[in-house]
């Protein structure tokens, strides 16, 4: 067919595809065996498991004490707030790790990676800091108020 372009690839560049595809074999394997671990003692367990229910299992487990009261009820809002920030801010600082990586290699490139690497995490730090300043302007980390 005209769409059909014939094209030679050259050996060594199949030979480094094939390589790198042989790279990724042993994350595969142990993905396999962790679905194949996980699987195996959910069935085992359905097998071996005695089934027997009876009105003391089928209650809620509440810490060991009984359950008093309706399980739905309001939690005050700063319980979410404080769990959001400390995800936001958390993810932000993960962000330093790759960068102190990268900053070790761009040394090699010279002085002008190195601070432009170092402006551009001063930037990313003075917002995580305004960030902060803000959160802490508006109280929200104040657990009376």
């Amino acid at each position: 067919m005209w769409w059909e372009v014939p094209c030679q690839v050259p050996a060594e560049v199949q030979r480094e595809n094939t390589r790198v595809a042989f790279d990724y074999v042993p994350i595969l394997i142990q993905i396999l065996v962790a679905f194949a671990i996980a699987i195996g003692v959910i069935v085992i367990s359905n097998f071996v498991g005695s089934k027997r229910p009876t009105a003391a299992k089928l209650a809620p487990y509440e810490c060991g004490m009984t359950p008093v009261g309706q399980a739905w009820r309001r939690f005050p809002i700063k319980f979410f707030l404080t769990a959001m920030l400390f995800v936001l801010f958390d993810v932000e600082v993960i962000f330093f790790v790759p960068w102190t990586v990268i900053l070790r290699h761009l040394r090699v490139g010279g002085t002008d990676y190195v601070l432009f690497a170092l402006g551009e995490m001063a930037v990313f730090a003075g917002f995580l800091l305004l960030g902060y300043v803000y959160v802490w302007k508006k109280r929200a980390l104040e657990w009376e108020a």
